[in-house]
């Protein structure tokens, strides 16, 4: 079992885009979830969590203020809405659920799925 993003496409700098990530199956529903992106020749950054209650959430330096993460009322899907695009945050976006610890930096994630890409054009 993994878990999907979607969302991702060509965007122009400046310009805002949603990617989601639904829970495969229930017990995914009532753990944290991070969101993590990989550019071409670089490694993996964790760039946003949120807890399993939605009440806490962290950001990397490079997105804070620009990205928000929720989870919906059901608890079924998680969001990262990107805000005023930057050609450096082109890069494969994925999302993981906690496996171990609590949330945000303090944990250990896995079930990471394909991914999906999102460009952004300069």
């Amino acid at each position: 079992v993994q878990l999907q993003a979607s969302g991702g496409g060509l965007v122009q700098t400046g310009d805002s885009l949603n990617v989601s990530c639904a829970a495969p199956e229930e017990s995914f529903k009532s753990r944290g979830m991070g969101w993590f992106r990989q550019a071409p020749g670089k490694e993996r950054e964790f760039v946003a969590a949120i807890s399993r209650s939605g009440a806490g959430t962290w950001f990397a330096d490079s997105v804070k203020g620009r990205f928000a993460i929720l989870r919906d009322k059901a608890k079924t899907t998680w969001h990262l809405t990107m805000n005023s695009l930057q050609p450096e945050d082109t890069a494969i976006y994925y999302c993981a659920v906690v496996v171990r610890g609590s949330w945000g930096t303090n944990a250990e994630y896995d079930y990471f799925g394909q991914g999906t890409q999102v460009t952004v054009s300069s």
